[in-house]
């Protein structure tokens, strides 16, 4: 069985799976697409934005975080994802306010820290401006930001762009209710200034400290919020002159507090992260390699949780290999020790196990919530 935790924030909705005792197969942690657009599909599917994996760091970070869209696509970086791996994190740890976890990302080292109110407020890193890194053609104007005029409809739409680890377009306008929102978000997505695809928000500026923008996310279409998206979105208003350097953006799924104190430092978010619910996957919809077919154990694959939500006396399948040659493995010999516990440990044991995992993180994320 797979375990998995769903969490959304602003409505832009997850799945979270836990590997960072490397305890997650090939064929889940390097997905294919098709499987990942399975999961992720609303009606046939678990249903979610996209697909976000908690793994081993590859360099100093406490650990490394995949997301990958709807369509089965990779992203570079997720502002509301992050919030909700942290607060997932927090959730499956038992962690309380002014945790902070340096969390490595495509886009570079991320550092999400949980509120006293429950909150995350994330450390974005500082907002990319030289078109190569955005990427996009797209010139940059005298205040450094790459800016153009596009013919969409007949109509002359002026924009913006900006890299927050991955790309966006910001489109001001004067009435978000109006556009042809849909048609302009999917042409301006893949048009050829933007040569990895972009993201696209159209924003109404209700004035310097209060923003709203319209999110038409790279692989996922129309979307409640995107936290990359607000951040992109204040550092081009405040180079066009259109807000202040601390504003309130808000988008269809609620508000995002975003802050950018000077060019060339650090654009800060800070938003809510929710728990929706947890579950285990039906070995149906688990990757056919990563189940097998010579015994039911094998179907257990991943429901050895990590060392954090499972007692002293029953070690994860990594700390079981590791207690014998050394935490020091290549991923082929991790995998191998994982089959080993599997082999050595019956059905209804893994079951216990992923049922145990699922209960504790109810009862850290109740505790938690219920402290004054």
């Amino acid at each position: 069985m797979l375990t998995f935790s769903k969490y959304q924030g602003l409505g832009n909705d997850f799945i979270l799976m836990e590997g960072r005792s490397g305890q997650l197969p090939a064929e889940v942690h390097s997905p294919d697409p098709d499987w990942v657009q399975r999961i992720c599909d609303r009606r046939f599917g678990i249903g979610g934005d996209g697909l976000i994996l908690a793994l081993p760091p590859q360099g100093d970070a406490e650990l490394r975080m995949r997301i990958f869209n709807a369509d089965g696509s990779e992203a570079e970086m997720c502002g509301n994802g992050i919030r909700c791996l942290a607060r997932f994190l927090a959730d499956s740890d038992g962690d309380g306010p002014g945790r902070r976890w340096p969390i490595e990302t495509p886009a570079g080292l991320i550092v999400p820290e949980l509120q006293a109110d429950g909150q995350i407020c994330v450390d974005m890193g500082a907002p990319f401006l030289e078109p190569a890194s955005v990427p996009t053609t797209l010139n940059p104007d005298a205040r450094g930001l790459p800016v153009g005029e596009l013919n969409l409809d007949g109509v002359t739409l002026a924009l913006a762009a900006v890299g927050m680890g991955n790309p966006h377009a910001i489109v001001p306008v004067d009435d978000l209710s109006s556009i042809p929102f849909e048609r302009w978000g999917a042409a301006l997505e893949r048009h050829e200034i933007f040569p990895a695809k972009t993201n696209v928000h159209f924003l109404k500026v209700h004035g310097p400290s209060q923003l709203e923008i319209r999110v038409w996310e790279r692989g996922a279409g129309p979307t409640l919020a995107c936290g990359t998206g607000a951040c992109a979105t204040l550092v081009a208003a405040v180079l066009l002159g259109l807000s202040d350097r601390q504003a309130t953006v808000n988008l269809p799924g609620g508000p995002l507090q975003i802050s950018w104190e000077k060019p060339g430092a650090s654009v800060f978010m800070t938003g809510p992260a929710v728990a929706v619910f947890d579950g285990v996957l039906n070995p149906e919809l688990v990757p056919s390699e990563a189940v097998g077919t010579e015994s039911p154990s094998t179907v257990i694959s991943e429901q050895i949780p990590p060392a954090s939500t499972t007692s002293p006396s029953e070690p994860t399948a990594s700390q079981s290999a590791s207690s014998e040659t050394g935490d020091d493995c290549s991923e082929e010999e991790a995998q191998a020790r994982v089959q080993a516990f599997l082999a050595s440990t019956s059905l209804d044991s893994m079951i216990n196990i992923a049922t145990e995992s699922l209960e504790e993180r109810t009862q850290s994320r109740f505790q938690r919530d219920v402290q004054p």
